[in-house]
């Protein structure tokens, strides 16, 4: 049984990550920082359902409490397949945005990738078999007023991925990252009207969190093999 990591996973789109990877029958780690307990009801619920699952919190921008739980994972196996999902919003226009601002969601997205990711690739390149998906945004796409931070720290994921997956391609380990737009979760639920998403999205609707999800569970499955280094948008039309 293959074993995948998914960050942010509990959040909304992290848990349909992990519940759609879990019935494709991998092991799900889910991973969660601020709300471990939601982790933990997760995994919960993905073993009630037969699935296979375990709860694991820890800062991903903290360089050498993340190394250390990857080594405690990786002691049971490798890792094959890992969704950088992690990622915080803080909001506010760039003539009043904070350093701290600016560096906590830099940090969460960016710095984060790199230090889940960077411990896990030597083992898994030694399978020649891996997935990695990040999770991005439509804000690195388009850009979005108030979201200088957030759609910088999601843009750095694209070039990181381009990069990284000519580095490891030989090893057959792909690497994509996908970009949401706008996307059915509590912590969006007040941010958009169903005014804002008629003028915006064509298809005249928020995604879901489950449609996401689908996206993932094929990036990482057998049939992509032959995707890799590619940004792909899921949503609804948004030029």
């Amino acid at each position: 049984m293959k074993h995948a990591l998914v960050t942010g996973g509990s959040g909304s789109i992290g848990a349909a990550i992990c519940s759609r990877l879990a019935n494709d029958g991998l092991h799900v780690i889910v991973h969660g920082n601020t709300h471990p307990e939601r982790s933990q009801i997760i995994a919960a619920e993905i073993r009630k359902s037969g699935g296979s699952a375990e709860a694991i919190s820890f800062d991903v921008t903290d360089t050498l409490e993340t190394q250390k739980s990857i080594e405690r994972l990786i002691e049971l196996g490798p890792i094959q397949v890992l969704v950088n999902n992690a990622g915080i919003h803080e909001d506010a226009t760039m003539a009043g945005m904070k350093a701290d601002q600016w560096r906590r969601v830099i940090d969460v997205s960016l710095q984060g990738f790199f230090n889940v990711t960077q411990p896990l690739l030597l083992p898994m390149l030694r399978t020649r078999w891996g997935r990695i998906v990040s999770v991005s945004s439509v804000a690195a796409v388009m850009g979005n007023r108030g979201q200088t931070n957030y759609a910088a720290a999601k843009a750095g994921l694209h070039g990181a991925t381009r990069s990284l997956a000519i580095e490891i391609a030989s090893r057959g380990v792909t690497v994509n990252t996908i970009a949401p737009g706008i996307i059915k979760t509590a912590m969006t639920e007040n941010m958009f009207s169903e005014d804002d998403i008629e003028r915006l999205v064509p298809l005249s609707r928020a995604g879901t969190p489950e449609e996401v999800s689908h996206l993932v569970g094929f990036l990482v499955s057998a049939e992509a093999g032959y995707i890799t280094g590619q940004v792909i948008s899921i949503n609804g039309g948004m030029a």
